[in-house]
């Protein structure tokens, strides 16, 4: 049913009030919430690390264990608006100008600067890493606007419908679209990244194949796609680390937008790869996640409310036993940790 929905509003988006449909979106948003439903359980399971580390498993006093569950309810209400809010803008970009997109999304951070400066202005690529945070279309718009053409990778849905649409939202952004599942899908990235003026953006805070890369995180450990660090391994190209998060918008700028918030994307400064080349394959990849992890991780802390992950992640909440190649440190971390609780 809400897959129709989404497919409905898309194919409409040039006719139905934008305001109309954030309304919806924030009334299922608070709904959810209330509820607890749609995965805000897990969500708040994911936020408790995130704000509160590793003491969220220790012996607490009464007022400050209520005053720590009033905070997480509070970011977890926002951070459910946050996500239906990106929904209602995915689905209604097709309605919206470039000068109202261009409005709602601009670039800033220590890396910002020098991506445009290499990937723009003189012939280079770039790989960057993000996670499920803010508005990652509007992220592919402003990357494709204002610093260089972008070539990703979309999840292959089991609706094809639903499919098609994120896809020609994408194309429509101009964001060139490779989907998961493809044969030789990172020799393409790699490919696309040995031609001048391209960025490979990739979403990799979560990943629960056997491909994927343990690493710390907010006191736990959670599994990351491996292809942002390949990418940058094979390729010798700094990695970008790219945090989003909404803020208010004022003056000129909101009229423009037509909307009272809009994003920012945070590039950090890169990792640079020279520091990882004596190292073995394996052992650089692991590493190079491990950096852009807790680069990440910064931005996620300062910002949890535009973090949209109702999945499980960390590896109290994963069932390992349907999991391939867990490394025996972190099925002894495990252990460790459950004989202490």
């Amino acid at each position: 049913m809400l897959d129709r929905v989404l497919v409905f509003i898309a194919k409409h988006a040039g006719v139905l009030p934008e305001r109309l449909v954030r309304g919806l979106f924030l009334c299922a948003a608070d709904i959810a919430w209330l509820t607890r439903a749609g995965g805000v359980r897990q969500l708040e399971r994911n936020l408790a690390h995130v704000l509160h580390g590793r003491d969220t498993l220790q012996h607490q006093g009464v007022f400050a264990a209520i005053k720590r569950r009033l905070r997480l309810r509070h970011v977890s209400h926002q951070a459910m608006r946050s996500y239906f809010t990106y929904f209602s803008e995915a689905m209604t970009v097709g309605g919206r100008s470039d000068e109202c997109l261009t409005a709602r999304v601009r670039g800033e951070g220590p890396g910002c600067a020098r991506i445009i400066e290499t990937t723009r202005v003189q012939d280079g690529s770039a790989p960057i890493v993000l996670g499920h945070q803010g508005n990652w279309d509007y992220a592919g718009y402003w990357a494709h606007h204002d610093v260089a053409p972008v070539t990703t990778v979309a999840e292959r849905l089991d609706n094809e419908a639903l499919l098609k649409t994120f896809v020609d939202i994408r194309r429509s952004l101009g964001i060139s679209i490779l989907l998961t599942g493809q044969h030789g899908l990172v020799g393409k990235l790699e490919e696309a990244l040995g031609e001048p003026h391209v960025l490979v953006p990739l979403l990799a805070d979560r990943d629960l194949s056997r491909h994927g890369e343990f690493v710390h995180a907010f006191g736990s450990m959670i599994r990351v796609a491996r292809g942002p660090a390949t990418l940058a391994y094979d390729t010798g190209l700094p990695l970008y680390v790219v945090n989003m998060y909404r803020e208010r918008l004022r003056g000129p700028r909101r009229k423009q937008a037509r909307t009272p918030y809009g994003y920012v994307c945070w590039v950090s400064d890169p990792i640079d790869m020279s520091s990882f080349a004596d190292l073995p394959r394996e052992q650089a990849i692991h590493d190079i996640s491990q950096a852009w992890v807790d680069v990440w991780s910064r931005g996620i802390a300062e910002h949890p409310q535009d973090w949209h992950m109702l999945q499980p992640i960390f590896i109290e909440d994963l069932d390992l036993s349907r999991l391939k190649d867990v490394p025996d440190e972190v099925l002894e971390l495990i252990g460790r940790r459950n004989g202490g609780a």
